[in-house]
């Protein structure tokens, strides 16, 4: 083996170490968060009609696949790329906001050695979708204002409220600075736009669809009204697993209770699980591709001995 092909084979086991210790950090996150289901949570999903199920995994692969439709166009991404999206999805929701952006910055230097400029692409994404995310929690709140105020949901939460404000200020500073914050062209920051909001549309019409499978008998309203209550946790910075804030909070104003509240628990609870699968199952497939290519190797010696035992001819 030659020099540089020791110090790739050296650096990619470092990076399947680190990715390794990467997935079984999650799975020990997400079974710890799991580990707060009740036995009434547990009850509920047990009784949840069959094609919630489905309907929620749709849900969740939300925000990946159109993160491939915008990579796609801006990196030229292969199919493959849709797993480092569902490991930034995870690591966003389990580990703490923005840091799966981190690590699909450090995939995307190491996989796709021609995109120049990475960072550039994950920041001008991330501040579109967070422009147009905070779009539609104004409007959301707007709608809702009066029920929200029913529920006393300011006076509840208090000063966390406050800490919503934070990517509000930025959105303000993006609009007054422009030009000077984005990297991409215009042509490609229109083309984020449109598919960013097609994620919010697909994203807040299947929230809504799912829980009113779930609960038939409950009014579109309270779902728009709690559809925008989720969307103002969202925008919560330095939270994890904001399913699960959503869920407890839920059970908090409405109380331990209520249907709706117990729903939205456990449907943060099942997405802890779709996250489990996902790191379980990715983990899976990158060990069997690393025995694949160990068996490679050490059969490429034993095929090169038996060319050279042939015999010379003369």
């Amino acid at each position: 083996m030659t020099q540089p092909d020791a110090v790739k084979g050296k650096a990619s086991f470092w990076w399947n170490l680190l990715g390794v210790a990467v997935s079984i950090g999650l799975v020990g996150a997400v079974v710890l968060q799991l580990g707060d289901a009740t036995s009434e949570v547990l009850k509920t999903i047990g009784q949840l009609p069959p094609l919630v199920w489905p309907t929620l995994v749709l849900l969740y692969l939300v925000q990946p696949i159109f993160d491939y439709a915008i990579f796609r166009r801006l990196w030229n991404l292969p199919l493959a790329g849709i797993e480092a999206l569902l490991r930034k999805n995870v690591i966003n929701e389990v580990v703490l906001g923005y840091s799966g952006e981190a690590f699909l910055y450090v995939w995307a230097r190491r996989a796709a050695a021609a995109v120049p400029t990475p960072f550039a692409a994950i920041k001008d994404v991330n501040i579109v979708s967070a422009l147009l995310g905070n779009l539609l929690t104004l409007v959301l709140a707007g709608i809702t204002a009066t029920q929200l105020r029913d529920l006393d949901f300011g006076q509840r939460l208090g000063p966390a409220l406050w800490s919503g404000l934070i990517p509000v200020a930025i959105s303000i500073g993006v609009l007054v600075f422009g030009r000077r914050v984005f990297s991409l062209s215009t042509r490609e920051l229109v083309y984020v736009a449109l598919v960013s909001s097609l994620r919010l549309v697909a994203w807040s019409a299947l929230t809504i669809l799912v829980c009113a499978m779930a609960l038939p008998g409950v009014e579109l309203s309270l779902w728009v009204v709690l559809l925008a209550l989720r969307s103002l946790v969202s925008r919560f910075p330095l939270i994890t697993n904001k399913d699960l804030v959503f869920g407890n909070l839920m059970l908090l104003l409405l109380g331990a209770h209520s249907a709706v509240a117990v729903l939205l628990a456990a449907l943060a609870v099942m997405t802890l699980g779709l996250h489990l699968a996902v790191v379980v199952g990715l983990g899976a497939l990158d060990l069997v591709r690393s025995l694949r290519r160990a068996s490679r190797v050490r059969a490429a010696p034993s095929s090169l001995a038996v060319d050279g035992a042939g015999p010379s001819g003369s």
